[in-house]
């Protein structure tokens, strides 16, 4: 999940990192009567996306007034064609130098990666690219934590009077990380301020899904990021469930199959409307309730039912089809390949049943072929 910037800011607080002063707005007058408080302020969007700086989605305000009007054009227009529904006030301050810091889990190589650079800013990812020799990087053993030798090293290429601050800030971006099962903790731009301080402009968290439950306080965060309905709906049924950008709905059983019937729909010329694994001992009721899902989506306009059997068995996945096609109406055609344990009889109870809607296929390429003929 990852954290709009001003609830990264409340957490980083939380671990005693101090900050510049700030306010949430959910309206232009809630931001205009900020600004108040605040004094010249930048409005930022709060959106779950970078580029905001280079985007337009960081405005400088002098007085309230433009402050309400740069808030009021950020929720009418939105940002890079997501709806925006909060801004963040925060007071400007007088920057001498802006830096870079990260804390981030490498899962390749087990292991904790921390990140510091002296060119910290907007176009950190172009520094990363054309001059990586400018990134200090230091792995740090889960078990053996961030130690001050790492800290030397990482702030070691920061300004001598910025050292000791953005040392201490380092472990507590660490300590943030580790205490909330975050996979991610970057702050981009760092700012050291003309009277000295190291202080966080920006705030960019990612916590673990698979580990809110251990952080009801942290799971309370959701709720700022509605669900597009289809996937609230799978969400709801327990189903392993992604929305995608493409046409045709896709099903299987286990990730490793629905990830190549993602290929192969590709290779066949379409694109995908959804990963969704219904798992490996799938029966009739999840089959009806994944189905009844995908058939939800409008901008489905073929349905790909890729099932390999080997605990899941194929005439229960037949009887799944047909009891959800009694729950939804069909509109579109459902591509239907089925092999393994139990695979005949399940083509012969789909063939039996003669629905206009559902269409055999023998084999993944051909019904990859089928589906994206259907949706074209």
């Amino acid at each position: 999940m990852d954290l709009l910037e001003h609830q990264g800011k409340e957490l980083f607080e939380r671990h005693g990192i101090k900050l510049i002063p700030r306010a949430v707005a959910a309206s232009a007058a809630e931001a205009r009567g900020a600004a108040g408080r605040l004094g010249p302020v930048a409005v930022k969007v709060q959106v779950q996306a970078g580029g905001r700086g280079k985007g337009g989605g960081i405005v400088l305000a002098k007085t309230p007034e433009e402050a309400g009007r740069a808030a009021r054009k950020m929720f009418e227009d939105g940002f890079n064609g997501m709806t925006v529904t909060r801004v963040l006030l925060e007071r400007l301050v007088d920057i001498e130098r802006e830096l870079y810091m990260a804390v981030t889990l490498d899962r390749a190589e087990q292991r904790y990666v921390a990140m510091t650079s002296s060119e910290g800013g907007i176009d950190i990812e172009e520094v990363a690219a054309t001059r990586p020799e400018a990134i200090r990087r230091a792995a740090i053993d889960p078990l053996l934590g961030l130690k001050p030798f790492h800290v030397r090293r990482l702030v070691g290429g920061f300004p001598e009077d910025a050292r000791d601050g953005a040392g201490a800030l380092l472990e507590r971006i660490y300590e943030v990380l580790i205490t909330n099962d975050a996979t991610l903790v970057e702050v981009n731009p760092l700012a050291v301020l003309k009277d000295g301080r190291v202080v966080p402009l920006d705030a960019k968290v990612t916590i673990d899904d698979n580990a809110l439950y251990r952080h009801p306080d942290l799971a309370e965060y959701a709720s700022a990021f509605p669900l597009e309905p289809t996937e609230a709906r799978a969400r709801e049924l327990g189903l392993q469930y992604v929305k995608l950008d493409g046409q045709v709905g896709i099903i299987g059983n286990g990730a490793g199959l629905v990830m190549s019937t993602l290929d192969v729909v590709q290779q066949a010329g379409g694109a995908a409307a959804n990963f969704l694994d219904v798992g490996g001992g799938a029966g009739a009721d999840v089959m009806a309730a994944s189905l009844e899902v995908i058939l939800s989506d409008p901008a489905v306009r073929s349905v790909l039912v890729n099932i390999f059997g080997g605990i899941t068995r194929g005439d229960l996945v037949a009887r799944g089809i047909l009891e959800a096609l009694e729950r939804v109406e069909a509109t579109v055609p459902i591509v239907v390949r089925l092999d393994g344990t139990n695979a005949e009889e399940g083509r012969r109870i789909l063939a039996d049943a003669g629905h206009t809607r559902i269409v055999p296929a023998a084999t993944m390429l051909e019904a990859a072929r089928l589906a994206v003929e259907a949706a074209a």
